[in-house]
Parts: structure tokens; sequence; C-alpha cells
């Protein structure tokens, strides 16, 4: 077989509990719906709406949720089918294996392993500033040469609650997906809870003057507003991952993933509108904790504690349900040889413990040794990429007999698809030139390590 040949191979879908290293399928409709919030709703939800609104698009940046939710729905839908259809572990990384071609999915993997694995560091590198001010609240304070990623100059080397967060989550998932998934929907359901209850206080204090003028900065403000917040979203793709443990997952993975961007999009408007209802958006520039902020100014400060809470729950929910994605998509990767054949090896409680305490181990010294503001730079130019590549493999996916063609369907095909592919394309193209640069030396490693080693022991060529 040709290089060019091999670059472009496709695998025959087939039952992967027929598989050697297979997954039990275990969850249901509201584990994904749960797994889906987990992965979404974290600490940016009481930071990013307060950001927006005051620089960028005023009180219209409830129309701005709004156009983002429906930019990831359409995405969603293009997913949701590709779930349906073909319930294996992997996410877009195995779609693209099918309709694709062994090449693009390598390079679709690769640009996963970015999403996965720098959210999970970044998101632990907030987690721990987070819990260092709670701690602080009781007086209790982590010595300065452990407490903040690499910085000789600040006095700061490593940041050790970043680290211990991320391998606890770890060792979390060794005990298996079941078990992980309860705790899961515990915390959502706390930090849903404590979201909840700020929208319902502070509907109380909402003046309706501050909503005026609603487009401060005109309609320009509210769409890059959207473009700003639909990286509030990133993380609902990770429920895909989820797709081999799924029982029947031509039902449950469409729900599960609608209906999480849909609990999402709602939380995020109602929230930005009490936010900007109960105090002016101008009030709201420089200041890192609006919410919080919010709270304050209405005399609602047992509440403002509760945050501290909310966000620390949330984001830890972030790390668990990225780290899950991660996992997966390395079990994956290793079960079709592009990667070692360690990291699909399954232990006696069916989860990939080798594997997940290696991602744990590598994602938690990055966490505890990189600035968060270097690491979020790569996260949202991965995302983009495998939401692209999903919508318009929806194209290949029809076209292709040997595919399952039952199960859910993107309604007004081919519009939906093509709508998402060229929103995707064009968030990406307005990403910084530093991320593109960043982004295309990952790339070439990528191509490099592929070159050397996925294409040679693919399990595809070893047949």
């Amino acid at each position: 077989m040709t290089k060019v040949n091999s670059f472009f191979r496709k695998k025959s879908f087939h039952n992967p509990a027929t598989d050697k290293h297979h997954l039990n399928k275990t969850l249901g409709a509201f584990d994904l719906t749960m797994l889906g919030v987990g992965a979404v709703v974290g600490g940016g939800i009481f930071i990013l709406p307060g950001q927006v609104a005051s620089v960028i698009a005023g009180p219209g940046i409830i129309i701005s949720f709004i156009i983002a939710g429906i930019a990831c729905c359409l995405a969603a839908l293009c997913y949701s089918e590709f779930a349906s259809k073909l319930p294996v572990a992997g996410s877009a990384y195995t779609y693209s294996y099918h309709v694709f071609g062994e090449g693009v999915a390598w390079i679709l993997g690769w640009s996963l392993i970015l999403e996965y694995g720098l959210a999970v560091a970044a998101i632990a590198s907030g987690w721990s500033s987070y819990m260092k001010s709670l701690l602080a609240g009781f007086d209790l304070h982590i010595p300065t040469a452990i407490s903040s990623a690499y910085n000789p100059s600040a006095g700061t080397y490593f940041d050790l609650l970043a680290f211990v967060v991320v391998m606890v989550i770890g060792i979390l998932l060794s005990f298996g997906i079941r078990e992980s998934t309860r705790v899961n929907n515990i915390m959502v359901l706390v930090k849903i809870a404590v979201v909840v209850l700020f929208i319902i206080v502070g509907a109380f204090y909402v003046k309706p003057d501050n909503w005026t003028p609603f487009l401060p900065f005109g309609v320009q403000g509210v769409i890059t507003g959207a473009s700003t917040v639909f990286f509030a979203y990133i993380g609902f793709d990770a429920v895909s991952s989820a797709a081999e443990e799924v029982k029947n997952p031509q039902k449950n993975m469409p729900i599960g993933i609608i209906a999480s961007l849909a609990v999402c999009t709602l939380l995020y408007i109602l929230l930005s509108a009490v936010l900007t209802g109960v105090v002016p958006y101008t009030d709201l520039v420089g200041v890192s904790a609006p919410v919080a902020f919010a709270l304050q100014a209405i005399n609602q400060n047992w509440i403002a504690g509760l945050l501290s809470v909310g966000a620390i729950v949330g984001m830890t929910t972030v790390v668990l349900v990225m780290s899950y994605g991660g996992t997966r998509l390395l079990f994956a990767m290793g079960r079709d040889g592009l990667l070692p054949k360690s990291f699909s090896k399954i232990s006696k409680n069916d989860t990939p413990v080798r594997n997940t305490m290696i991602f744990a181990t590598v994602m938690g010294l990055i966490a505890s040794t990189v600035p968060m503001e270097d690491l979020a730079q790569l996260i949202n130019i991965g995302t983009l990429f495998a939401f692209a590549m999903v919508s318009v493999g929806i194209f290949f996916l029809r076209r292709n007999p040997k595919l399952n063609q039952k199960g859910f369907k993107t309604p007004f095909y081919p519009v939906v698809p093509a709508l998402s592919f060229l929103l995707c394309v064009y968030l990406m193209l307005n990403l910084s030139k530093t991320t593109w640069i960043a982004f295309g030396v990952w790339f070439v490693l990528g191509i490099i390590v592929y070159t050397f080693y996925g294409r040679k022991h693919s399990a595809l060529r070893l047949k």
C-alpha cells in the first residue's frame, strides 16, 4: 500500500464489543447531559459575562449568547448524527477515520489531544487560584514556592494545588466511568444550584434602566461578543467521547449532546440578563469577579461566598470531563495502533487505568509549571478545527453506503452542516497569528509522529 493510499485508508464500522479491548455500556441520557453541563459550565460563567458586557457588547451580551448558542447547536446537531451512527470511543477522531481516512483522522485526533490536554491543564490552574482564595479566607496559605506556575521572578516554581486536583481526578476516573459519573452528577447539580440561586435572588434587584442603551457598542459589538463567548461552550464535544459506553446510543447520544447544550445556553442567557440588570455594564469594567461584585452591590455577601464554592466545583467537573474525553481519545488511538497499544490496555474494572494515569501525570505537570494564559491560547483552535471537520464530514457520512444510515439525522441537510462548517472556519480565521503559528508547530510535530510511528503500526495496515 502506498503512502498516499495509507493516508486515506478508512475503517469499516463494526461492533466494538467484539474487540479485545472494548468499553462497557453503562451510561444513560441523564449521565450524558450531566457530562456535557459538567464540561461547559465552569468558572468562566462567573467571569466571562461581565468581561464581555463591560467593553464589547453591553446588555446586548444576551443576544451574543443566543447567537453563540445557535452556532454551537449547529455543530452539536452534526456531532449527534455521528455519535448516533458511529457509537465508538474517540469522538471526532473516530468519525474522521470512517469518512475521511486514517491520515485526516490522525491530524484531528492530534488536535483534540491539544484541546483536551490543555483544557485540563488550564482549568486546573484556574481551580488552584480559586482554591487559594478560599483557603486564604480561613487564614490558610500555600508556601509561595509551590503556590503557582514556574516564575522565578515571583518566587514561584510549582503549582501544587493544580497538580493535586488533576491527579485526584485521574484516580477517580481509574475507578470506572460509572463511579466517576455519579460524582460528576452531584457536582454538576451543586454548581447549577449556585447559578440558579444567583439568577433567582438577583432577579428581584434588576433595574430595567440598566439595560438602556441595550446595544451601546452597536450590532458589531454583539457579533464580536458572540465570537468571544462562543468559547464558553467549548467542551460539549467531550460528550461524544462516551459513545461506546452508552446504552442505546442511537437515542441517548443526541439527547445528551443537545440537552446539555440547551441547559448551558439557558443558564448563560439568564445569568447575563440578571447581571447586566442588577449593575450597569459600565460598572463591570476591570472587575475580575463580576457576579460576586453584583451580589455585593445588593448586599448579598453570603451568596457571594457560595459562588467561590460553586466556581471550584464547576471547574472540578470541567477537569473531570475533559480528562475523561482525553483518556478515551488516547484509548481509541491506541486501539487503532496509531499510538502505543498500552494506551488501550483495559484493567479489571473495564477502564484504561494506565492510559488515565499517564494522561493525569503529564497534564498535572503542565498545569503546575506553565502559566494559564500561555495554555489557554491554543485550546480554541483545536476545538474549532474539530467542529469544522465533523460538520463537513456529514456530507461524506451520508454518501457512504457502507456506514449505518439509521438513527439521528441532522435536520435541514445540507444547510445546517454547511453553515456550521463556514462559521467554525470564520472563527478560526479570527484567532491570533501567534495561535496559528503554535498550532502549525503542533501540526508538523503530529505529522512527524504519524509518519515514523502511526503509519507503520496502524491496525489497518497490519491486517
